[in-house]
């Protein structure tokens, strides 16, 4: 008897789209010859032909990744949800692995905007999207909330680690971390059985960084301790580099200025009548944050607004909690006067890396008054945070374009332009 022909595929194609090559089924659309083009990159193709973005094979190429990765994950989902063996007996069993992705590239390549992408078509209910030094403030709590609950004796067990990564596992089977960076000496030692833990309990991980995994916590404190987590990142994610030619965050900017320099007298008259737009009519007042027991004065505060002098922002031992804080209660922070930056002030810089991602994660407005540009403010050439300062100026750049300040508190400036 001759063999039955392999049914033939159809693709359909929306009336009025061109039969361009860019338009036919990508066969890595889920990782699978001839599968069709999966969430993400149907997404990012839309933005191409809407002219929001210019078109980028390699971000076409992580797309078709995301998508692959984002199908797995449904197809665990589905087949937890069929396990009979889980429905009678009642028992939690860790979900099966699936291998995540840790995206890496130059600042403004897009890492952020494609991850943000698939972490909204993913079909899975149990997901994380945070800043990883949220989470890893998030993970502090609740070691210490654990060691206090063992000697309340409310719990049992010396090592927090296996509870800790449980609690986290049940809330999300999915993790999305943005800017993924050590430089916490107290993270850094944690890392590997925090993760390993996590991994057992089948937790996903995907990640965008600046860097390459193997340069992370790269001349940290007892790096030698730290090493044993990258091990264990490369077994559990694939790498990918991002390395498109442009910083696309660099070509979007419009709209009223939000940095503003030099420190004379022209800049302080108009971060003046920005203050005043800012404050909507109401009156300012003194205020304060409260963070962990600490007190964080806010010495002129109005509209959910804040405005402060650098020295009495950055001078001041903060670190990320404070910001983050900051983040969730401000719509738009002030800082005026911020002076150039130089190495012996790198604790000063590394406050304000810390501070401008804040508030670039939460979607919320800087607006500075500065000595110099951003891209001449500090002046360093080695160290960690002359690295990371790229993606501050980056981050600023695209906090005052109009694709970023449209969707959020700063449009309420549109009429104190000068």
């Amino acid at each position: 008897m001759a063999a039955r022909p392999a049914a033939r595929r159809t693709y359909r194609v929306p009336a009025g789209t061109p039969l361009s090559r860019g338009c036919m089924p990508q066969k890595d659309g889920y990782g699978v010859a001839g599968a069709e083009r999966g969430p993400v990159r149907a997404e990012l193709e839309r933005r191409i032909r809407d002219g929001e973005i210019s078109p980028d094979e390699i971000q076409r190429r992580l797309a078709d990744q995301l998508d692959k990765l984002a199908r797995a994950l449904k197809d665990r989902t589905l087949s937890s949800k069929k396990s009979a063996l889980g429905w009678l007996f009642g028992a939690r069993r860790p979900a099966e692995p699936v291998k995540g992705l840790y995206i890496y590239g130059d600042v403004g390549r897009g890492k952020s905007m494609l991850m943000d992408m698939f972490f909204a078509k993913a079909e899975i209910g149990a997901k994380r999207r945070v800043h990883f030094h949220a989470f890893m403030a998030d993970v502090q709590d609740r070691i210490k909330a654990h060691r206090l609950a063992v000697s309340e004796g409310r719990a049992k067990g010396d090592d927090p680690m296996p509870p800790v990564a449980k609690a986290i596992a049940a809330e999300a089977l999915l993790l999305c971390f943005d800017e993924f960076t050590v430089t916490d000496i107290a993270d850094a030692m944690i890392l590997a059985r925090l993760f390993s833990a996590l991994f057992d309990e089948g937790v996903t991980l995907v990640a965008t960084s600046n860097v390459a995994p193997d340069d992370l916590y790269r001349n940290g404190l007892n790096r030698a301790l730290f090493l044993p987590f990258l091990g264990l990142l490369k077994t559990h994610v694939a790498i990918f580099q991002l390395d498109a030619p442009t910083d696309y965050r660099m070509t979007k900017l419009d709209g009223e200025e939000l940095y503003l320099t030099p420190l004379d007298a022209r800049t302080a008259e108009r971060l003046d009548r920005i203050w005043a737009g800012l404050r909507g009519g109401q009156t300012e007042r003194p205020s304060s944050v409260t963070v962990m027991g600490r007190t964080i004065a806010l010495p002129r505060y109005a509209n959910r607004a804040a405005r402060f002098h650098f020295d009495d922002l950055l001078r001041r031992p903060l670190g990320p909690r404070d910001y983050l804080e900051l983040a969730r209660q401000l719509d738009t922070i002030v800082i005026e006067n911020i002076p150039r930056l130089t190495v012996a002030e790198r604790n000063e810089a590394k406050r304000f890396i810390i501070l401008v991602d804040a508030f670039y994660d939460a979607g919320k407005d800087i607006v500075i008054s500065a000595a110099a540009p951003a891209e001449e403010l500090y002046d360093a050439s080695t160290g960690t945070e002359a690295f990371e300062f790229d993606r501050t100026v980056s981050r600023l750049t695209e906090m005052r374009s109009h694709a970023y300040r449209a969707h959020g508190p700063a449009a309420a400036l549109a009429d104190s332009a000068p």
